[in-house]
């Protein structure tokens, strides 16, 4: 699954978000790449049965990641 658009600080500390096509995901980046205000393009599947502190947005493990 790709999603597109500009990275932005969750409600919580640490927690990244992604608005694509009306849906909001959270955004699983275990390397760090990835920073409020970013364009970016990722590509990844949403994680399921997973646990999160952010409390917003689809959990969506990124896999791959390009800015412009």
């Amino acid at each position: 699954m790709t999603l597109s658009g500009t990275a932005r600080a969750g409600v919580e500390a640490g927690c990244i978000v992604l608005r694509d096509s009306g849906t909001l995901y959270l955004l699983l980046d275990d390397q760090d790449r990835i920073k409020p205000g970013d364009k970016v393009t990722v590509t990844g599947y949403v994680e399921k049965d997973v646990m999160s502190y952010c409390m917003q947005g689809t959990p969506f493990r990124v896999l791959t990641v390009t800015k412009p």
